[in-house]
């Protein structure tokens, strides 16, 4: 089975996948932090419909796919970040009105799609082997950017994510930080569409962040747990789909979950809870 492996990395498409995998992983667990940290999970999901809504609707004028669910996740984004703070509705609501909307576009650009139908479906759920070296390039160039971001402003995302008013307060350009999440989230769901697909990207945004959480307290810890469970859920879902010939986006979302999952039985942090929880229980009744 390995020499099997071995022998299928020899191959161009295998290669980009794989590549395509890393970056897929250590873009969107990085970004899962800000998302399970700040407790806006959707976020995630409407970003993934906005790319995937604006690739619908590029199909539909003949339009590069890609491009169009990058504007729009960039257009969502830049409409989000000012909506929320100037209105006296909650993130969460504004997000929450923004899915059922983009979730409605995209559908709606779904039914009245008469051809093109397949490559519809590769932007819904993904295709990891149909990746050009362009689209692994450009995947490359956004990952880099978020990595530079977070090693460049540690000190200001650690602020804005324990306390967006405290940290403005403290004379941290908090919307600067926050707007920026917002865009490279956007950017990164859209060129991780043939990787993952619009409809399933939303639990990379959220499940590698979750199952840090279950692990550790430490910020830098909470990254590079989020990035290694990451990678490993899409390297790993790759895997499982060439040996089993299975939808290659659903296969690293199902492993994504199956690593949460040990991360949630086998939790330092739940067990601790667990064993104070004991104790006082015994200190109660010893009284």
């Amino acid at each position: 089975m390995a020499e099997h492996l071995l022998e299928a990395l020899t191959y161009p498409p295998i290669q980009r996948a794989a590549i395509a995998c890393v970056l897929c992983g250590a873009s969107c667990s990085l970004l899962s932090v800000f998302v399970v940290l700040m407790k806006m999970p959707l976020i995630g999901v409407s970003m993934s419909h906005a790319a995937f809504a604006g690739a619908v609707l590029g199909l539909l004028l003949d339009f590069n796919p890609f491009l169009s669910g990058f504007i729009l996740c960039l257009l969502v984004a830049g409409v989000l970040g000012p909506l929320s703070d100037r209105t006296d509705m909650s993130p969460e609501n504004m997000l929450g009105i923004m899915f059922s909307f983009l979730m409605g576009l995209a559908f709606l650009g779904m039914g009245i799609l008469t051809r093109t139908k397949a490559g519809a479906l590769n932007l819904m759920w993904g295709s990891l082997l149909s990746l050009s070296m362009s689209d692994v390039w450009v995947l490359a160039l956004i990952t880099s950017v978020l990595v530079l971001f977070v090693f460049l402003f540690f000190k200001e995302i650690r602020s804005v994510m324990f306390n967006r008013r405290l940290a403005a307060a403290s004379g941290v350009p908090e919307r600067m930080i926050y707007y920026t999440l917002l865009f490279l989230t956007g950017a990164v769901v859209s060129s991780n569409l043939a990787t993952v697909g619009g409809l399933l990207i939303f639990a990379l945004l959220v499940q590698p962040g979750a199952t840090a959480l279950q692990l550790t307290y430490n910020l830098k810890h909470f990254f590079l747990i989020s990035t290694a469970s990451g990678i490993g859920a899409c390297v790993s879902g790759l895997v499982v789909s060439y040996i089993f010939d299975l939808p290659s986006g659903a296969s690293v979302v199902l492993m994504a979950t199956a690593i949460f999952a040990a991360a949630y039985v086998f939790s330092p942090k739940r067990r601790s809870a667990k064993l104070k929880g004991r104790d006082t229980f015994h200190e109660n009744d010893a009284r």
